[in-house]
Order: structure tokens, then C-alpha cells, then sequence
């Protein structure tokens, strides 16, 4: 049988996929005007949208459907 490895994350979800949404715009101001520039944005905006949608599940007063 084969052995899983294991990762323990320093970071949060929110801090990371904030940083990647960081470094995804810092790559697309370097690229130029196009369709793989629009990509990098979109995959920006993604990482922004789950960051935020991961600290609303996470929220203290977020209540559970009846």
C-alpha cells in the first residue's frame, strides 16, 4: 500500500488564494493586451470571489438552513 503524504497549511484558505490572486494580477499588468491577460484576470477574480465566499462560511453568524 502506498503512503499518503501529508501537507499541514501555515496559512488559511482566504490568505492563500488572496495571495494567488495577488500574484495572478501582478502577471497579467506584465502581460500584454489579449486573451491570456483576460485569463489571468478572470482566474484573479475567481480567487478573490472564493476567498471571500470561504470567510462567509466561516462566519460566526452565518446560520444553518431550517
Amino acid at each position: 500500500m502506498t503512503e499518503r503524504h501529508r501537507f499541514k497549511q501555515t496559512k488559511s484558505l482566504e490568505e492563500r488564494l488572496a495571495a494567488e490572486a495577488t500574484r495572478l494580477r501582478e502577471k497579467a499588468r506584465e502581460a500584454s493586451p489579449g486573451l491570456e491577460r483576460e485569463q489571468l484576470l478572470r482566474k484573479a477574480r475567481q480567487a478573490e470571489t472564493g476567498s471571500h465566499m470561504s470567510e462567509w462560511l466561516r462566519s460566526p453568524g452565518l446560520q444553518p438552513p431550517e
